[in-house]
């Protein structure tokens, strides 16, 4: 499990693209799960989780169209 002091989407992006499967946690956002290189929703999501779920994903797509 990797921890996050700070929300910085492209961080979480690149350590998401390539460890691939695992947890992260970011503080003051909470615990998030990924697989196959995709940020996953929590089971108990609020709005916030959704929010950082979407922001981190479409820099995980920006990522991917440059390479």
């Amino acid at each position: 499990m990797r921890m996050f002091k700070r929300y910085l989407p492209k961080l979480i992006a690149k350590h998401v693209s390539r460890i691939f499967k695992g947890r992260i946690y970011i503080d003051g956002r909470g615990g998030y799960h990924f697989e196959e290189g995709i940020l996953l929703v929590p089971l108990k999501a609020q709005q916030h989780h959704y929010d950082t779920v979407n922001e981190v994903n479409l820099e995980i797509k920006r990522l991917r169209e440059v390479y």
